[in-house]
C-alpha cells in the first residue's frame, strides 16, 4: 500500500457454547489466521473458531 496503512483482511472469529460470537483478531494473511484459529481450537474447549475474509467496507465477506 502506498498510503502507509496496514491491511488486515483476515478475521478469526470464536463462537462459544451459548452461540455468542466474538472477534479474536485480524491478520494480514489467511495462513496466519488459520494458524491462530487452529492453535486456539486445539486447546480442547467447547468454543468453535473459524477464519473469515473482511471486505474493504469492513464487513465479513463469504
Amino acid at each position: 500500500m502506498n498510503d502507509g496503512t496496514v491491511t488486515l483482511p483476515w478475521l478469526v472469529v470464536r463462537q462459544d457454547d451459548n452461540g455468542n460470537r466474538y472477534r479474536v483478531g485480524r491478520y494480514a494473511t489467511r495462513a496466519e489466521a488459520e494458524r491462530i484459529a487452529g492453535s486456539l481450537d486445539g486447546r480442547g474447549h467447547k468454543q468453535l473458531y473459524w477464519v473469515e475474509r473482511i471486505s474493504r467496507s469492513g464487513t465479513s465477506a463469504d
